[in-house]
């Protein structure tokens, strides 16, 4: 008889904390960046399109996975599913807002046109998701799974674990506590005392040493105080806001810019290249689901992720929604279905009563960053522990590109703070001021052309690694000719750099005016070079007889 599966269990709470804190996030920064394109946090786009758009996006994607997690607790049997983790995708978040919303508002002074572009370019991403779904799974059917999970590990190193880390020490008399709790709760796997959800403990005590320290300490040790007069002031902003379907604004701006080539082409490429990202990011998040243990189907869940960020392009968000990382997390937690439900209600309540400061005002993020940091220790563990033993060799190599991009991220924001200090130095500056493309030692051009694409790269060289490592010669080379030919296009290793700024620089797109612009087709020529030397490998091997060697090759 199947194992009857619960709507909510109490590791829920655990799960939705992580997951809220992670959403919450994301809202704070389309508060705080859409500001620089001229859509403050209290106009009436942010809180009658923005975010209500958002709130519908992300409730249609976190009731879906919930719901998609019963059927298949039901088909299997089984009680303890997990449901996808749901949620605003970051990197199209940042992207959408400087390359697309931030580059309109500076040419037309409109905090509306910038808004309609950033629409646009949702709208974009949706469809492409939604249609990606289609050829998504044949793609996972070919791909080793270590190509899969090294791209999600690189981005846990880096972007989670090292980020959050950073930020934990940083303030770590309101993170440091949380996170020995967090620990004791998760790697000890030992329980609170009344059966208290350990993430819930986390945040509470983390909450209550942000406002009791500061008090107490000197500010140069504990940091700065919460502020009641924050609370006030974020409570007097609070108000209902009901979604706006913005689809007509929408459509009548889509036939302004369809006579404008030069308009839509700079959208199409960013567009192209994020929407293609977004697909990729899922299948690997769904291929990450398996590996702990949940199987979901490919094409219904791309398909809802397209759907969800077409509907927040229809309501006035410039977000797309995606599958989040950190499904094995969520699992490790105890977490089920109901902690998808519940942040999706949560997130929706906030939104659409405008309390996103308020809840910043009141819980400092410091204080639920130890539990996802816990997610991105799991998922860099279990890209190793569930691939083939021989495969591990191919995960670290696909770990490379994505610790070069959170390496840019520091050096892009050393730069920038170098610039805000007054001194003349960009990236640009010293990029081209050395015909080696060598700074003071440190391989900046090489590191620009690591990151461009690196989810894409991360995939590739992992899967080149895994099957050489299978001995499988003439697969290698295919992945290779792929390579190439993406590096061609521009969705890998190219880029424009103006200033401090990088920017993709796709085949069909012309360069910014003043820009530097690398499009490394020599990278191409060398993954070339790489298909034609496995070829003759391959070759090679199978006119040789059989040895005992290679019969006992990996992968055999």
């Amino acid at each position: 008889m199947p194992a009857r599966y619960p709507v909510f269990v109490k590791r829920d709470l655990d799960g939705f904390f992580g997951l809220f804190v992670d959403n919450l996030v994301q809202l704070l920064l389309i508060v705080q960046l859409c500001a620089d394109c001229g859509i403050g946090g209290g106009s009436s786009l942010m809180l009658s399109y923005i975010l209500p758009g958002a709130a519908i996006s992300i409730l249609i994607g976190n009731v879906y996975y919930a719901v998609q997690a019963h059927f298949v607790a039901r088909a299997t049997g089984r009680s303890d599913v997990t449901a996808l983790p749901f949620g605003i995708n970051t990197p199209s978040l940042l992207i959408y807002i400087y390359f697309v919303m931030k580059p309109v508002f500076e040419r037309t002074n409109s905090g509306e046109t910038a808004w309609l572009a950033g629409m646009v370019a949702c709208l974009g991403s949706g469809l492409i998701e939604f249609f990606g779904a289609f050829v998504a799974e044949p793609i996972r059917r070919r791909t080793p799974r270590a190509a899969l999970l090294s791209t999600l590990a690189g981005i846990a190193i880096g972007f989670i674990a090292m980020k959050f880390t950073l930020e934990i020490f940083q303030r770590p008399l309101v993170g440091m506590l949380p996170l020995a709790l967090i620990l004791i709760t998760y790697f000890s796997r030992v329980g609170f005392p009344l059966g208290l959800p350990g993430g819930l403990v986390a945040i509470a005590s983390g909450t209550l040493c942000a406002w009791v320290l500061p008090r107490v300490l000197p500010e140069s040790l504990a940091g700065p105080a919460m502020s009641a007069s924050a609370v006030s002031s974020a409570w007097a902003e609070r108000g209902l806001h009901y979604p706006h379907f913005a689809g007509v604004p929408l459509w009548n701006f889509l036939k302004e810019i369809a006579n404008n080539p030069h308009e839509w082409l700079g959208f199409v490429s960013v567009i192209i290249p994020m929407g293609l990202f977004n697909v990729l990011g899922s299948l690997q998040n769904i291929e990450s689901a398996e590996a702990a243990g949940d199987r979901f189907p490919t094409a219904a869940s791309l398909w809802v992720n397209g759907i969800a960020t077409i509907a927040a392009s229809l309501f006035g968000s410039c977000f797309p929604t995606t599958i989040y990382i950190g499904h094995p997390g969520w699992k490790a937690l105890g977490a089920r279905a109901g902690y998808s439900t519940l942040n999706g209600l949560v997130i929706t309540l906030i939104c659409l009563t405008g309390t996103v400061s308020l809840i910043r005002s009141v819980i400092p993020i410091e204080a639920g960053m130890p539990i996802v940091l816990w997610i991105g220790v799991i998922i860099t563990a279990q890209a190793f522990q569930t691939t083939p033993r021989e495969h591990a060799p191919a995960v670290a190599v696909g770990l490379f590109p994505a610790i070069a991009a959170w390496g840019l991220t520091v050096v892009q924001g050393a730069f920038i703070m170098v610039g805000l200090a007054g001194a003349t130095l960009t990236m640009q500056a010293a990029l081209t001021g050395n015909h080696n493309f060598e700074v003071n030692g440190f391989l900046l051009h090489g590191l620009l052309v690591m990151e461009r694409g690196y989810i894409f790269t991360c995939m590739i060289l992992a899967a080149i690694a895994a099957f050489l490592i299978d001995r499988k010669f003439y697969a290698a080379a295919l992945w290779s000719l792929i390579a190439a030919a993406f590096a061609a296009l521009g969705l890998t290793h190219a880029y424009q750099l103006k200033g401090n700024v990088v920017d993709f620089l796709f085949i069909f797109a012309d360069p910014a005016p003043g820009a530097f612009a690398a499009h490394t087709f020599g990278i191409a020529v060398g993954y070339l070079l790489f298909a034609a030397v496995f070829t003759s490998f391959g070759w090679w091997v199978g006119r040789r007889p059989p040895t005992p060697e290679s019969e006992a090759a990996p992968g055999h």
